[in-house]
């Protein structure tokens, strides 16, 4: 099962291909290439990366948590 790299919530759901969102933190992740994107959603509704902030040992993932 999924868990959220930035607070380790289990209440994850999909809003599109590949695409989850958080529902703890609010933050929307995004799946490619056996790594997680991580994005804030802003008050205008663009995204701001959050990728900076985690390792990419934090960021993969197999597929199979999904």
């Amino acid at each position: 099962m999924l868990k959220c790299p930035n607070c380790t919530s289990k209440d994850i759901g999909k809003i599109g291909p590949e695409q989850y969102y958080c529902w703890s933190c609010f933050i929307e992740l995004s799946y490619k290439d056996e790594m997680l994107s991580l994005h804030q959603v802003e008050e205008d509704g663009s995204l701001s990366s959050l990728d900076d902030l985690f390792t990419d040992e934090e960021r993969k993932c197999d597929g199979a948590s999904f």
